[in-house]
């Protein structure tokens, strides 16, 4: 009878499981693991919970009503089962954790409450800001102070508890002095867990929770990593100046175990059955087609920059150089357009449909709210919280309304948009978060309606820093157009009254994300014949721009063409890029150009404008006023504004109107100045 008790005795239970959960010749499942343990110094031993519902459904169930007494049972067995496999170490190590993953069932965080406390319990989130890593008393060791003899004394809760005002051997009203030397440690820290932005239900706020991490898990996430914690829901107490306790309580998390998803791009899970449909849809010869169709089937037409899009949602590789010069591989798309052109929808889809995406406005948008906060903690040391860049890190950051942040807060996303991390250095902190996210936003033009006779830079509130750090540019003109039109608003009329898309979608938003998250894990290279197409078209674009003419491509288009090329194979599930992969980059890059990289007023391609602000043909305007400023001076020292104009409509065969305009602009910059009224005169240097 007593044989029988001792068996049900959870830490047999459990030490039963290891030795013969999965047995082979080699051992079993857990043993093995316990193996590994030993071999990397580790103190955990990680127990898949699917293993345990099918080896002893009670005992699964007894871990998920009484966490608190089972993990002690499973940590105990997992020790005692070292003692057997390697007891060098098990005399080493002392303790082996039992760390529980893959719960069968995921809670939501808004949804944990009262009925979960004291419950294990398994949580999605984003891991937003973590603090230092310090050292917490377990066990303290004092030493009195009168007879020298020494009390060890067990330490729980947040204050330190000493073993009262009488010594226990002497039996003296006296004083300890902790030996921390002998007092025991372990490691601990604290972190906060926010929903995923995929998660949250429309129009609420994001909720979050803290979570304790002990002993080897902590540092297991830094701020920006996506993560399933298997914790223990627990409650502490509120309290009010100093004596005063509050009825509610806050809730917390106990972490035993952390495991982070999606540290690379692999964010979505994908099946085996999932795989097989995925290589399936790739052999369609009409699959480039299928893939732009698929994409927001319910905003009509924008076939070029749906393109652009789908490139940006496939991405290049990144490659990082020995010397230590990492290239990115990620594309930025920005979106110029005229208001009611279904930009803020295209982006809010492309935020739910990429395997890690996130949108924001860029009216509420702060500096801080895109890189990094830093803040202050309760016991005084300063933290970092991660914002929307860092959390996008390799996925897609949808930034909308770009041209209405205000323009010290838009500098922050000049490093992420290129080099593609963000440095803070502020509060004491000095840190480079990694934010390897393609970048799509929108703006819209700074008139209302985009000018088709003015440059890029004057039709939009956006500096040229900004602007040329984006490998495709699109400009969504509002024109009117009969053919058009009528099919639009069949399409829009169509979509009220059915609730669906009037063209059926090739493949779902759920297949689509599998199939991009499937494409990233593929590394294309570049074919020869590729190469040899890229350059060609590299060297007649800058043959147009020779010393006189303006500079039609520059370096940094060539690197955009690798990209585009490289997301393309993609697209295909291809690991070579091919030579109609290299042309359709150049189309794409070509129409972007058309778009943008044009001077208006020769019509020719102009790259300078995206790239300085200014066409080469102004720049020769300005220096054609600033030559004959300089004559005139040398005659009178300060140039009548009439007598400029009179000389620039004679000599240089300019319309009065456009001279007075290149004055003006030039008096704007600070180039000429106005010493007494009617006369001009150049700013010195």
């Amino acid at each position: 009878m007593t044989a029988l008790v001792r068996t049900a005795l959870p830490e047999d239970v459990f030490q039963d499981f290891f030795r013969s959960f999965e047995s082979d010749q080699m051992g079993s499942k857990y043993r093995k693991r316990l193996a590994q343990v030993a071999v990397i110094n580790g103190k955990s031993l990680v127990i898949d919970f699917d293993d345990l519902i099918s080896f002893d459904p009670a005992l699964a169930r007894s871990i998920v009503e009484k966490p608190d007494d089972y993990v002690t049972y499973a940590g105990s067995a997992a020790t005692a089962q070292m003692r057997v496999e390697d007891p060098e170490y098990a005399e080493h190590v002392g303790r082996i954790f039992a760390r529980f993953r893959r719960l069968p069932e995921k809670t939501a965080l808004r949804k944990i409450g009262s009925e979960h406390i004291k419950k294990i319990q398994l949580v999605d989130g984003i891991i937003v800001r973590t603090s230092q890593v310090k050292p917490t008393i377990v066990s303290a060791v004092f030493r009195c102070r009168k007879c020298l003899e020494v009390v060890v004394q067990d330490q729980e809760g947040e204050l330190i508890r000493g073993p009262g005002t009488h010594c226990p051997f002497c039996k003296q009203s006296t004083s300890f002095e902790l030996i921390q030397e002998q007092s025991k440690f372990k490691n601990t820290q604290e972190a906060r867990i926010q929903e995923r932005p995929e998660d949250l239900p429309p129009g609420q706020l994001p909720r979050y929770l803290d979570v304790r991490l002990e002993d080897d898990i902590v540092d297991s996430a830094r701020p920006g990593d996506r993560v399933s914690v298997t914790s223990i829901v627990r409650a502490e107490k509120q309290t009010v100046g100093e004596r005063g306790r509050l009825r509610t309580f806050n809730i917390y998390l106990d972490a035993n175990f952390v495991d982070v998803v999606g540290k690379e791009t692999e964010a979505v899970e994908i099946t085996a059955e999932d795989e097989k449909q995925i290589l399936a849809a790739a052999e369609d010869p009409w699959i480039h087609r299928k893939l732009i169709m698929s994409l927001a089937p319910s905003i009509y037409g924008y076939e070029d920059v749906k393109e652009g899009i789908l490139y940006l949602l496939f991405g290049g590789t990144a490659k990082q150089l020995p010397d230590g010069i990492n290239i990115r591989g990620d594309e930025n798309v920005l979106l110029i357009g005229d208001p009611g052109t279904a930009k803020s929808q295209l982006l809010q889809y492309v935020s739910r449909i990429a395997p890690r995406g996130l949108y924001t406005s860029g009216r509420g948008t702060t500096a801080a709210g895109l890189t990094a906060a830093v803040l202050r903690e309760k016991t005084g040391g300063m933290i970092l919280e991660a914002g929307a860049l860092v959390l996008a890190d390799k996925g897609v950051a949808c930034i909308d309304e770009l041209d209405k942040m205000r323009p010290d807060d838009r500098v922050a996303i000049h490093e992420a948009l290129e080099q593609q991390t963000v440095s803070v250095a502020k509060g004491g902190i000095v840190a480079t978060l990694n934010a390897r996210a393609a970048v799509l936003a929108a703006a819209n033009p700074a008139l209302g309606r985009y000018e088709p006779h003015r440059n890029v830079g004057e039709n939009i509130n956006l500096p040229v820093t900004i602007l040329s750090r984006f490998d495709l540019i699109f400009i969504i003109k509002d024109q009117p157009e009969p053919d058009y039109d009528a099919r639009m608003s069949e399409h829009i009329l169509a979509l009220h009254k059915s609730k669906a898309s009037p063209e059926t979608a090739p493949f779902p938003p759920e297949f689509l994300k599998k199939y991009i998250s499937f494409a990233k894990r593929i590394i294309p290279v570049l074919s020869q014949e590729a190469i040899i197409e890229l350059r060609d078209f590299y060297l007649k674009m800058r043959s147009k721009g020779s010393a006189e003419a303006a500079v039609a491509i520059t370096p940094r288009q060539l690197e955009a063409l690798v990209r585009i090329s490289e997301a393309r194979a993609r697209a295909f599930l291809r690991d070579r890029v091919t030579v109609e992969d290299a042309k359709s980059a150049i189309r794409i890059m070509t129409v972007s150009l058309t778009d943008v990289g044009v001077d208006v007023k020769t019509g020719a391609m102009d790259i300078d404008v995206i790239m300085t602000g200014k066409p080469r043909s102004l720049r020769d305007s300005f220096q054609r006023v600033i030559e004959t400023v300089a004559e005139l001076e040398r005659d009178t020292g300060t140039v009548e504004e009439t007598v400029l104009v009179a000389a620039l409509v004679d000599k240089e065969k300019m319309e009065e109107r456009e001279a007075r305009r290149l004055i003006a602009q030039l008096i704007k910059e600070g180039i000429l100045y106005s010493p007494k009224p009617g006369r001009l005169k150049r700013t010195a240097g």
